[in-house]
């Protein structure tokens, strides 16, 4: 990231750093930017994700019961639903339990997943060639938490916010050692 800049941005930020005052200074110091925003992958988050490590399907004729009976064993928040076939066809979640079957005393042994489920023609989703700060926007705008991953009309993967946030965060980390090292005269990247 840093070792692609050039010699002419590398003047500019010496001269940015010694004096503050530089008047090209702040758009200097663009050039040390986070990467992930741009151009971290979505698929990169899933394959980070603890639902990368899991079969977090579940068959939508399931009944509630078995979601939350999975939400619990895997410490997850939500599962993609399938129709007979292994297609995609939804998303459940502990809000929809909460929502559509403990506040209304429905009983969850009884209750189909495909009775309360967010089905695929709702379900907000993100393509495999979508960035992290896409899917990010998405979660922000629609109020969602996770996003199955579709490559066409195959489901290839499946993220939470938790992902996206620990891809960004993963990504700060490499930057500012980038920049500590950029500073302190060591690496490729030094001035």
């Amino acid at each position: 990231m840093l070792a692609t800049i050039s010699s002419a941005s590398r003047k500019l930020l010496k001269l940015a750093s010694v004096n503050p005052t530089f008047p090209f200074a702040p758009r200097a110091l663009k050039v040390a930017w986070f990467g992930t925003a741009d151009k971290g992958s979505v698929i990169d988050a899933w394959n980070r994700s603890c639902y990368f490590e899991m079969d977090f399907t579940i068959p939508e004729d399931s009944t509630v019961y078995e979601a939350v009976e999975k939400f619990s064993a895997y410490d997850v928040g939500a599962l993609v639903t399938t129709d007979k076939n292994g297609k995609f066809s939804g998303i459940i979640s502990e809000r929809d339990y909460v929502k559509k079957i403990a506040l209304l005393g429905r009983k969850s042994k009884e209750t189909k997943i495909k009775d309360i489920y967010v089905h695929s023609r709702n379900a907000v989703s993100v393509s495999v060639n979508d960035s992290v700060e896409k899917a990010m926007e998405l979660m922000m705008t629609k109020s969602i938490r996770h996003l199955p991953i579709m490559d066409g009309d195959k489901l290839v993967g499946f993220v939470s916010i938790k992902d996206l946030i620990k891809e960004v965060v993963t990504d700060r980390e490499k930057t500012i050692q980038s920049l500590s090292d950029l500073a302190l005269g060591k690496g490729a990247g030094a001035v």
